[in-house]
């Protein structure tokens, strides 16, 4: 079995998860204070990309060692 291919899913795995939570909680405070839905939109979005860009760079990784 490949290594970098088993190391791929479980990345794949934890960006999902960490994405999950990070919408999850801005939904969560989107319904206590509806008026800071733009502020926490536009965090959510940050924090959804330095989440992507992480996966990326692993993803990337992994050819490079191969």
């Amino acid at each position: 079995m490949n290594l970098a291919i088993l190391a791929l899913g479980i990345a794949v795995m934890g960006v999902s998860i960490g994405e999950g939570i990070l919408v999850a909680n801005i939904a969560k405070s989107v319904a206590r204070q509806p008026e800071l839905y733009s502020k926490l939109q536009t965090l959510m979005f940050t924090g959804v990309a330095f989440i992507e860009g992480t996966f990326f760079v692993l993803f990337a990784f992994t050819f490079l060692v191969k």
